[in-house]
């Protein structure tokens, strides 16, 4: 094959992804950026317009929660993020996944081959790795290089973990993966304690009747185990919501009123969590009463 020919295979390739509806998440992602900011004390925002990153600064190492989006840029946003919010990355000691999804385990593999960063996923989604790694959709990304991985650490329910002095407690909260995880933490500005409530998987995608009819939940069950991780956790007290998707607390307004209005802080905020899922269990059943959808 000649090097004209291979240019012109290298193009078309392009041109397919491009005609991708799914292509506006993999390119030009630094379009995403986001300035990182300090949510609360030793918690910092430190992902895009879309995809959440957050770091914990423990005092003795930086527990970091979701590795960005997969793709070209994605990881780069993410270094540089930690790098303007003041923090070496390689200072990421801990990295703690919400699910095993393309969207949110771009930088995985580069933090634990730079920097021995220990990764943490739910131990259903590491399962889903090694006998259903379709199901991580990693060939939507336009990167063909990125890859599925092992995780250092299996998470299971009820497991508390220590990172640096810092007690995460863990939930599995299986529904739009099984291995979504779901955990609580303590975070602090030095005067107060403040409790963080992380809910790391939402999306409706996987609930769709032509999804679990593809992967054979002819019954729907993963509707049903939906709800039942929400009601496991609603009741959590929370005065931090921690997304994992910017929409979940309209993070970018949030951000803007905490710039135009010094010393108040809108994430903070004891009932978001509660009205947030409480939203997602409503719209669910919505969707479960449609009959598009059985």
């Amino acid at each position: 094959m000649s090097m004209r020919s291979e240019y012109e295979e290298y193009k078309a390739r392009q041109a397919k992804l491009l005609e991708n509806p799914m292509s506006r998440y993999w390119i030009n992602q630094e379009s995403r950026y986001v300035k990182p900011f300090q949510m609360y004390g030793n918690l910092w925002y430190v992902g895009d317009s879309w995809v959440c990153a957050h770091v914990v600064d423990t005092g003795h190492g930086l527990l970091l929660f979701d590795a960005g989006n997969c793709g070209n840029g994605a990881t780069a946003m993410l270094i540089n993020a930690i790098w303007e919010a003041g923090f070496h990355p390689s200072d990421v000691k801990w990295l703690v996944l919400s699910h095993g999804h393309v969207d949110h385990i771009g930088a995985v593999n580069f933090f634990r081959r730079m920097f021995g960063t220990k990764i943490y996923l739910g131990e259903p989604d590491a399962r889903m790795y090694r006998e259903h790694p379709e199901l991580a959709l990693i060939h939507e990304s336009t990167d063909y290089m990125n890859e599925l991985f092992t995780p250092d650490v299996e998470i299971q329910e009820g497991d508390v973990i220590n990172f640096g002095g810092t007690n995460v407690t863990f939930h599995l909260a299986s529904g739009h993966t099984d291995g979504v995880i779901s955990c609580f933490f303590d975070v602090t500005d030095g005067k107060e304690i403040k409790r963080v409530g992380y809910y790391g998987g939402f999306g409706f995608n996987t609930l769709q009747k032509s999804y679990l009819l593809e992967i054979g939940d002819t019954a729907f069950n993963r509707r049903q185990i939906y709800l039942e991780s929400i009601r496991k956790v609603i009741n959590e007290k929370v005065d931090i919501f921690m997304p994992n998707h910017t929409n979940n607390v309209d993070l970018l307004n949030k951000r803007q009123y905490m710039i135009e209005h010094p010393g108040e802080n809108p994430f903070v905020n004891e009932s978001a969590w509660k009205e947030y899922l409480q939203m997602k269990y409503d719209d669910l059943l919505k969707l479960m009463a449609d009959p598009a959808q059985n």
